[in-house]
Parts: structure tokens; sequence; C-alpha cells
């Protein structure tokens, strides 16, 4: 057992009592992979920053809500930023709303082996760089595994708005992700020299 598993029920509890040393303690724990998650959903730093601040106060509003016997606690609060960047970038965003749509390609948009060679970094870049609101549609789907169905429900937008959106997604990071993957093909000197 990990000190971070020892520590949480612990700080849950103090939570519970309202006490300031836990809660800002579990605010810390989880800050950095938290405001990872907002950075992906959010297009500003500050929105990004301000979905984490909301999101922790609904975790402390909501902790006695909390039943361990339900889930673990980092899932709980997981769910809680990711609504909460939902809730902000919603919004922030124009989805653009299709009724019908057809010829919707479910295909990969970018070859695994190629992706297994990029760096993370590069991935969030390029994702924060579509439009808001097809941003949150593709972190939804590809990343949390919602369905269209759950993702029209949270974002109030059809279903087939819903399959636009992510359509949208991969022909743009198709786009974006092109020169990068492109360098990453390209031999270095060393694999040069050696043919």
């Amino acid at each position: 057992m990990n000190i971070f598993t020892k520590q949480l029920p612990r700080l849950m509890k103090g939570c519970k009592a309202n006490k300031r040393s836990a809660q800002e303690a579990l605010y810390k724990l989880f800050y950095t992979d938290m405001l990872r998650l907002c950075y992906r959903y959010l297009k500003s730093d500050e929105l990004a920053q301000e979905a984490l601040n909301s999101g922790f106060l609904k975790v402390f509003q909501n902790i006695n809500d909390f039943d361990e016997r339900k889930g673990e606690p980092g899932a709980w609060i997981r769910t809680i930023i990711v609504r909460t960047c939902i809730d902000l970038g919603r919004k922030e965003a124009r989805f653009i709303e299709v009724e019908n749509i057809e010829d919707v390609s479910e295909e990969a948009f970018i070859a695994p082996s190629v992706l297994e060679k990029l760096y993370v970094e590069d991935l969030l870049r390029v994702i924060r760089a579509l439009p808001a609101a097809t941003q949150i549609v593709f972190n939804l789907y590809v990343i949390e595994g919602y369905s269209h169905h759950e993702i029209s429900e949270h974002l109030h937008i059809s279903k087939s708005t819903s399959r636009w959106h992510l359509s949208e997604a991969k022909k743009q990071l198709r786009v974006l992700l092109e020169p990068i993957v492109s360098e990453v093909n390209q031999p270095t000197e060393k694999q040069n020299k050696a043919t």
C-alpha cells in the first residue's frame, strides 16, 4: 500500500469534518492531474484554473455525499472536475447544430504506431488548438469514453451534432498532426549513416 492510498481516506475524513488543512492537502494531492485534465478541455489557462477551483469547491461542498462503498475518491473528484469543465466549456463553445449526419468516418485519424511515437505534450497542444466545442466533444468521446447519447445529454446538443464535432475533430487533428508526424517519421542522421 503506497502513501497515497494510506493518506486519502484520512484526508477525505478530514474534509468531511470541514478541516481546512485536510482540504488543502487533498487539493494539493490532486492539483497536477486535475489541472492537466482541465487544460485538455478548456482553451485558456485562466479557464482551466477557474474550472479546477470551481470543481474543488463543488468537491468540498458535496464531500459528505461521497460514499466509499460506491467508488474511489479520485474517480469521484475527476468526475466533478470533468463536469465542471463541461459546464464552463459549454458557455464558451459555439456548437454547430447538425440535424442529420451521414458518412462519418469511424476509422482512426492517425495510425496507432505513429501516435505511440508522439509526445503527450504534442497531442495536448493540438487538441487545445481545436475549436472549443469540437475539443470538448473529442475529449468526452475519445478520452473519457462517453457515448454520443451521453455527450448530447451533458452538452444539450443532438447526437448528430456530437458526431459531426467528433468527425471534425479527427479531420482537424489529422491536419494539425501532419507536420509532427512527418518529423517523427523522418529518419535521424544516425539512421541515415547506418544505411
